[in-house]
């Protein structure tokens, strides 16, 4: 028996293991990119919640790429809603060179809150 046989059929290349021809799948060739902490937290929530979606995801070899975009679309929106928040609140460098620990108390209530919203509205749905 042959090693290697190419069915016209489906196009596809089967290799001989054991007894039986299996196909040999790969999945494509994709650049990888960086992933933040969005998408690591996404990454979660699909793993858990949405394991069809996942899986798709995996094996079409578009999960790095997703992953990626969702990440920076979550940053973006992280950094627009804190300097929004923080205009709208009055927390300035003003308050910062003033009084330097309630600027922070302020910052990381901001940070916190623009945290949750990016988890409800981005992070934890699809």
């Amino acid at each position: 028996m042959e090693k290697y046989i190419f069915d016209e059929r489906n196009g596809l290349w089967y290799e001989l293991q054991d007894d039986c021809y299996l196909p040999c799948l790969k999945l494509p060739e994709v650049e990888q990119q960086p992933v933040g902490l969005w998408g690591q937290r996404h990454l979660r929530y699909i793993k858990q919640n949405r394991k069809v979606f996942y899986h798709n995801l995996l094996t079409s070899g578009k999960l790095n790429g997703y992953l990626s975009d969702l990440d920076k679309q979550a940053e973006d929106m992280f950094s627009r809603l804190v300097k929004q928040m923080a205009e709208r609140e009055g927390v300035t460098e003003r308050l910062k060179a003033e009084n330097q620990m309630e600027w922070v108390r302020q910052m990381n209530n901001l940070r916190s809150r623009a945290s949750e919203i990016i988890n409800s509205n981005l992070i934890n749905t699809i």
